[in-house]
């Protein structure tokens, strides 16, 4: 299938997969599989697609290098149902990409192999060649680790039902990266939009009852938190699209002839307020401050979904880290020129949590009958910012030495800061 030439490279790695080749090939046909394997520090958006994986789909890609962007379009050719499909690129950089994906059951076991085989000429020769290699080695990295990973998930809870699930804030941080989970988990996902709805995957409030039925709903609209400085009107606006936000969703969704059954609502650590080096519990109650009194309010109208029967997760989510959005997206080219530091004295607690956790939390949330109330959705062990600063800088093999002054960050930023 692949022309050999005396400058072309190829690029090989396999994989053990927990599920047979049939439905590990399955996840890639699904809505969202590529999404998924796409790194979030390659900066690369899906403009166009259509056909799938099958012969003659096609994907038209944008990659973000700096302050310019590369085109990339690529077609899918060799479908072979459950065992191969292949693309390669008809416009782009490359003098020639062709990429075979084939799956094949292990003998024995309920287990399978995908190899994927790249065959490539980059610009620029040998040079060019190498750092198409190594970006190959921490891509596919990635990509068999997210494939291994949600596979398990889906081999977990293999037996349940798909829903139907409605997501609000659909195209923030958090609900773009879990639409593609829920989607290859093969869940049908409708956006909540505040406009006139152009497709059928989008409704609005003055629409919910059109169409089937919702399952569930997964609760993330709210106006940006670390979006600017905290004038009284902003806090307004911050705490007003919580709570009446939520008890306007939440009263609609009551009106509706078929309720959903689960109600998974976002919140945050910052119900705990600020308790310095204390261990709390839930026995400690909420906290005190500005962002606690958010939370409580948004808690207090989510909480209303079991009115109508629905059982309800409030996550209390820690700082999302991600190089594609959030605070780490924007420490990170602060940090990459050699000027990151800790904040103020660097004893400040972070309770964090991964992209990919919080969405598998999320996933987790809605299909476990058993949960219910308030769950923290944060890494098991939290760290003050002087530690995390640090590991910031070892991972991308920067000093992280020059401190950020508290004062300066309170003059930027006002209460936010603190």
């Amino acid at each position: 299938m692949f022309h050999e030439m005396s400058r072309m490279q190829t690029f090989t790695r396999s994989i053990e997969l927990p599920v047979p080749a049939a439905e590990a090939f399955a996840w890639h046909e699904r809505p969202g599989a590529l999404e998924r394997l796409v790194p979030p520090w390659e900066r690369i958006e899906v403009l166009e697609r259509s056909g799938g994986i099958r012969d003659g789909g096609r994907v038209v890609l944008r990659q973000h290098l700096g302050p310019g962007a590369i085109t990339l379009e690529a077609e899918h050719f060799g479908y072979q149902a459950g065992r191969e499909f292949n693309d390669r690129m008809v416009r782009g950089p490359f003098t020639r990409w062709e990429h075979r994906h084939a799956f094949a059951d292990q003998p024995g076991k309920t287990t399978s192999v995908l190899t994927d085989v790249i065959v490539y000429e980059a610009p620029g020769g040998a040079i060019g060649n190498r750092v198409v290699r190594n970006k190959l080695e921490r891509m596919f990295a990635y990509r068999h680790a997210v494939t291994a990973a949600d596979l398990k998930l889906w081999k977990r809870w293999e037996t349940r039902p798909r829903m139907r699930i409605l997501v609000s804030g659909a195209s923030g941080l958090i609900g773009s990266n879990l639409l593609p989970l829920l989607t290859t988990q093969g869940h049908e996902v409708v956006r909540l939009v505040r406009r006139t709805p152009r497709h059928t995957e989008e409704t609005n409030l003055a629409s919910l009852g059109q169409g089937a039925p919702f399952h569930a709903v997964v609760h993330l609209a709210g106006e940006n938190v670390a979006g600017g400085r905290w004038t009284a009107e902003r806090r307004e606006r911050i705490l007003s699209s919580r709570e009446n936000g939520t008890r306007d969703f939440v009263s609609a969704l009551s009106k509706l002839p078929s309720p959903p059954k689960v109600f998974v609502g976002a919140s945050a650590v910052g119900f705990y307020g600020n308790r310095g080096d204390a261990v709390c519990t839930e026995a400690d109650g909420p906290g005190r401050g500005f962002l606690s009194e958010v939370c409580q309010a948004w808690e207090r109208e989510a909480s209303r979904a079991s009115g109508f029967g629905a059982r309800t997760v409030n996550l209390r989510i820690g700082v999302v880290l991600s190089p594609a959005g959030g605070a780490l997206e924007k420490l990170l080219p602060i940090f990459s020129s050699g000027l990151g530091g800790p904040v103020g004295d660097g004893k400040m607690w972070m309770s964090w949590v991964s992209i990919d956790d919080v969405t598998a939390a999320i996933l987790h949330a809605l299909m476990e009958e058993g949960l219910s109330g308030p769950v923290n959705a944060v890494a098991p062990q939290p760290v003050v910012n002087a530690e995390f600063s640090r590991k910031l800088g070892q991972s991308i093999h920067r000093p992280a030495l020059v401190p950020v002054p508290a004062p300066a960050l309170r003059l930027l930023y006002g209460e936010m800061a603190d």
